[in-house]
């Protein structure tokens, strides 16, 4: 079961007929609650089974251990004691609580290393000339496939006890922890996000008022459109172009880079779309992801606005216990580079991810250094705000972004590495285009880059709406478009849909 597809069109409905059918049997107060986070355990679990039902217990076992630990980290401090002794009792509390804090990271990570990395690490050792590591790699790539959502899973438990250890308070329902952990809508490839407010949420459900589910409905809608109707199809030309890479043009090439950042942002902003559309009609509000990335004039800005929630994550859990800007110029580049090496690697167990990171980490430093020296120069702040300015700084932002995703698409750095060495000056192979753009395709690189340009355009015409004259639809207008887009993007989407690109990583 995916989402988009009629399957799970009916377990949304059944799932909401029950849940929301609660509410009809005169069920009211603690026990409607109860029941209903029941049943969003329950469905999650179902929505799990269809994909991956082998690894249903792994995932309850470890839920059940975080649990735990929240509750032994948010323990209160055993009072009898006489003054004398207090304060060595409460050095005791506070050193046996970083321990378990340490216990449950440390068990996150193992199991995230052990599902994603192994592979990665043992082919890195077996290059360095350690027979054996090769052939061990091959058998755990074939025997071992990493649980769907693993990645979004091990940082919200983190999370969650970071969140404890820092003195919020530890939650003591188990079925409302393994609701949160496991809610369909966001389990597989996020928004990631925080227990507290999602709890919070689950206490006051409320049915959803004619706009609310307006709204619900418009976002699946919306990621219906944004996934079928353009990613595939962007995806199509892709992977031709990438897939023959030692035939194609420098033209065909940039083509492919431009094409595959924009498939990247719509196939992911589509299913937080489904994600957060799916959640609204249960009457749960998840974050937002994404707040239009591509119009970002600074990298700094663009990763506030890209995967928002992996972006709060970092800084939350990783910038600022680094030492965030609080310790000197030098020290901010440091674990700014620290930052996003480790993002990069948390994306996939491949050297392109890292040289991915490492570059974001690189424009993070150059923009934090920019910054400081327009604080010294006026002349150079007053340009950042002029016209000419705010198109250089766009321009500069989004060649590093869109170039980087290059590694992104290709983490085998041979294959990267000959993209990025044959972006100028290659001649394509004349039989490359032919078989491409004319018998596959059937439209010439012209018109795709104008259908490229018309994406883009018509995600400048959305920000200027939504962001410049703060304009949005009437929640009727929406309802009525609904019908609309879902006939468009079943009509008019590929034969053959493409995975999600975000439940690889």
């Amino acid at each position: 079961m995916s989402f988009l597809s009629i399957t799970y069109g009916l377990f949304l409905l059944s799932t909401l007929g029950v849940f929301w059918g609660v509410s009809r049997l005169g069920i009211s107060g603690a026990s409607r609650q109860t029941f209903q986070t029941w049943i969003i355990l329950i469905a999650s679990l179902i929505f799990y089974s269809s994909l991956q039902i082998q690894y249903v217990p792994l995932l309850l076992m470890l839920t059940g251990i975080t649990f735990y630990i929240g509750r032994a980290i948010g323990a209160p401090m055993d009072w009898r004691v006489d003054d004398n002794q207090w304060q060595f009792a409460q050095a005791d509390w506070n050193q046996r609580r970083l321990k378990l804090l340490w216990v449950g990271i440390i068990l996150n990570v193992l199991t995230l290393l052990g599902f994603k990395y192994v592979p990665f690490l043992l082919d890195t050792i077996g290059g360095l000339g350690i027979q054996d590591t090769a052939s061990q790699a091959d058998w755990v790539k074939n025997n071992i496939i990493a649980p769907l959502g693993i990645s979004f899973f091990s940082f919200e438990c983190i999370a969650y006890l970071v969140d404890v250890y820092r003195g919020a308070p530890a939650t003591h329902d188990f079925v409302k922890f393994a609701a949160y952990k496991l809610f369909f809508a966001k389990f597989i490839s996020g928004p990631i996000t925080r227990f507290h407010p999602f709890a919070a949420q689950l206490q006051t459900l409320r049915f959803p008022i004619p706009s609310q589910a307006a709204e619900g409905l418009w976002l699946i809608a919306c990621g219906a459109v944004k996934k079928l109707l353009i990613a595939d199809h962007l995806g199509t030309i892709v992977g031709l172009i990438f897939g023959n890479i030692e035939r194609a043009g420098s033209g065909d090439l940039w083509l492919a880079t431009f094409a595959y950042g924009l498939q990247l942002y719509l196939d992911f902003s589509g299913y937080v779309d489904v994600a957060r559309g799916s959640a609204l009609l249960m009457g749960i509000d998840l974050p937002q992801n994404f707040d239009f990335p591509y119009f970002c004039t600074n990298i700094a800005t663009f990763w506030r606005r890209w995967h928002m929630t992996l972006g709060d994550w970092l800084r939350n859990y990783l910038y600022f216990p680094l030492g965030g800007s609080r310790k000197g110029i030098v020290r901010t580049c440091l674990n700014l580079m620290i930052v996003m090496v480790l993002a990069g690697i948390w994306h996939g167990a491949a050297w392109g991810f890292v040289v991915w990171g490492c570059f974001h980490g690189l424009a993070l430093v150059v923009h934090r250094l920019t910054d400081v020296l327009s604080k010294q120069f006026e002349w150079l702040t007053t340009f950042w705000k002029t016209v000419p300015g705010i198109v250089s700084a766009w321009f500069v932002t989004q060649l590093m972004v869109f170039t980087t995703w290059i590694f992104f698409r290709l983490p085998n750095l041979k294959d990267s590495g000959m993209v990025v060495g044959r972006l100028f000056g290659h001649a394509g192979d004349i039989q490359f285009a032919q078989k491409v753009y004319v018998e596959t395709l059937q439209i010439d690189r012209l018109h795709i880059a104008l259908l490229l340009g018309a994406i883009v355009l018509g995600m400048g015409i959305a920000y200027l709406f939504n962001r410049g004259l703060k304009l949005q639809l009437n929640w009727a207008i929406k309802l009525m478009l609904v019908p609309l887009c879902f006939f468009a993007a079943w009509l008019l989407a590929p034969n053959e849909s493409q995975p999600y690109i975000y439940f690889d990583f």
